[in-house]
């Protein structure tokens, strides 16, 4: 390839500034604004199911929206980036990791669900960093199935269902709880899919070392 070659090649490469990128960047900054309006409903810690909370209802779902929309534009249009794939999961995990947390504090969740959750969510990330020398651990279905399943209890949880209809509480519980079957499930495969990889990659080392 030539200098010439090389600085078109460089040239059309999508740039962090693009509109996945960015959509990515909104989700980030809407975090504070999310955990701000679920601490503004809940004066002493108490929920009031107020206008606040509904606010931190719709920033939830827009933020969620945001996630599939910057990897649908970035996937159609090629603007899949470096700093696309890095932010875009640390964004997930924070405004995931804010709204376990914050429900927990607010005694509307158990703390044992966040910290299952959480333990995973970020366990499964230091793992990938720590495998990535031998190579990818690709994203499985079941991940996705993990993230759709989290989102939908989380959404469940952030509705004041105590006020609209006291049984649907049970059923945020009853999808929470597949949430950390499926949290878990997930995280086993993940597991053992790096320790595949790592022997995979070690064995190759020592074939090209003998060679």
């Amino acid at each position: 390839m030539t200098s010439t070659e090389a600085t078109a090649a460089g040239s059309s490469s999508p740039g962090i500034w693009n509109l996945p990128n960015i959509l990515t960047m909104l989700r980030i900054a809407l975090v504070p604004f999310f955990v701000w309006f679920l601490i503004a409903d809940a004066p002493g810690l108490n929920s009031e199911s107020g206008p606040w909370r509904w606010a931190a209802v719709v920033v939830f779902a827009v933020a969620i929206y945001t996630d599939k929309l910057d990897g649908d534009i970035a996937r159609s249009r090629g603007l899949v980036t470096n700093f696309g794939k890095i932010a875009d999961p640390i964004a997930d995990k924070l405004l995931i990791g804010s709204a376990l947390v914050m429900l927990s504090i607010l005694n509307e969740l158990p703390w044992w669900v966040t910290i299952v959750i959480l333990v995973r969510e970020w366990g499964i990330t230091a793992l990938r960093f720590f495998v990535i020398r031998y190579g990818v651990i690709p994203a499985s279905r079941g991940g996705k199935l993990k993230t759709v399943v989290q989102t939908a209890a989380i959404f469940l949880y952030l509705l004041p269902l105590g006020a609209l209809a006291p049984w649907l509480v049970w059923v945020a519980f009853a999808v929470m709880m597949a949430a950390v079957l499926i949290t878990v499930w997930t995280g086993v495969e993940y597991v053992i899919e790096a320790l595949r990889i790592r022997s995979q990659g070690k064995r190759a080392g020592t074939t090209t070392a003998g060679n």
